[in-house]
């Protein structure tokens, strides 16, 4: 498969799947307690990614293993540190300018314990296995070109899914947030998937990932628990 079609193929794909998860989690209701309609989209993601990953085996190596203990600590620490420079900073610039701040409208329909399940936990396992498992893994071939980031080579792989995993944050829209809103988020998102990509990149292993999204999610996930237990 030429470049060309990998990343036609690839991102048109990865669009679909999302559209489907979205189309069909927007209709299709489980009327479970237990269960948010976010697990509906994320379980799609989950299962369309899979699928996809299986047809285009020959043409991408998906690989995903437990790092061991000492390893997980950096990009875990690194998704922490995107949030507090990107989520954070754009919050705090928001603020001094008078903009109104906003919450995540998915927060507000789910208990702590689902937004500790279904955004840390099953979010950011649905999304890499997506995002960079699927799309990233399909795009390898261009790892050999892209850009140096404090000494850091960032490739062309890992940025075109990173910013497709940014953009795919504008179906917020659909939600009524507002537009400063919507750019922290995609900034904030893009962010992430440059340094997830780069982690998975570096240890051929989506784990690594997964890890460095749990990392970028746990402040806000913490923070929106315990709003959720003041209110």
């Amino acid at each position: 498969m030429k470049n060309k079609e990998r990343i036609i193929f690839g991102l048109i794909i990865t669009a679909a799947i999302y559209t489907i998860a979205q189309i069909v989690s927007a209709n299709f209701k489980l009327n479970i307690k237990l269960l948010p309609d976010i697990f509906v989209t994320l379980t799609i993601f989950w299962v369309l990614s899979a699928f996809a990953i299986f047809i285009f085996r020959k043409h991408l190596s998906y690989t995903i293993s437990l790092p061991k203990l000492k390893k997980v600590f950096k990009p875990f620490g690194m998704g922490i540190v995107i949030f507090f420079v990107t989520f954070v900073l754009l919050t705090i610039i928001m603020k001094v300018a008078g903009i109104e701040l906003e919450g995540h409208p998915g927060f507000k329909v789910m208990n702590p314990l689902q937004i500790f399940i279904f955004v840390f936990i099953y979010a950011s396992i649905a999304e890499e296995i997506l995002f960079r498992g699927f799309l990233l893994n399909l795009l390898k071939p261009l790892s050999n070109k892209g850009i140096t980031f404090f000494k850091r080579k960032i490739s062309l792989s890992v940025i075109l899914s990173a910013i497709a995993f940014g953009l795919a944050h504008l179906v917020l829209v659909r939600a009524g947030v507002g537009v400063f809103f919507l750019i922290r988020v995609v900034l904030f998102a893009t962010s992430v998937g440059v340094v997830a990509g780069y982690y998975q990149e570096k240890y051929n292993n989506n784990a690594y990932a997964i890890i460095v999204h749990m990392g970028g999610n746990l402040f806000g996930v913490v923070a929106a628990i315990l709003l959720n237990l003041i209110a």
